[in-house]
């Protein structure tokens, strides 16, 4: 499968931005999907994650209560809502498929993997 991550950009603190990820060649509907980030210098750290159906989702701490994963099969894409976005939050987001049917959390199970897309906040 082939991912495409966009929606990435420059926002102030506090704003909102919503990021998709568009998938491609295998059924989508048979992956779960995740969102992970690596900021500079740090290494790369589970966002959110979930299962084929999206019956089930999973989130880091730190985003939880502002950040909100969802899956449109029929549209072969997985969004992250991002809102009370934070300068921590800044980072480059990337998407991920999972031939599990469960959200996953660990990074090494994912085998498919999308370019990434820049979220920038500002304080």
């Amino acid at each position: 499968v082939q991912l495409q991550a966009s929606g990435g950009g420059l926002v102030q603190a506090g704003g909102s931005l919503r990021l998709s990820c568009a998938a491609s060649g295998r059924t989508f509907s048979t992956y779960s999907m995740g969102w992970f980030r690596q900021a500079p210098g740090k290494e790369r750290e589970v966002v959110a994650g979930i299962s084929r159906s999206g019956s089930s989702t999973y989130y880091a701490d730190s985003v939880k209560g502002r950040f909100t994963i969802s899956r449109d099969n029929a549209k072969n894409t997985v969004y992250l809502q991002m809102n009370s976005l934070k300068p921590e939050d800044t980072a480059v987001y990337y998407c991920a498929a999972a031939e599990y049917y469960s959200a996953r959390r660990d990074s090494k199970e994912y085998s498919y993997w999308g370019q990434g897309t820049q979220v920038t906040v500002s304080s």
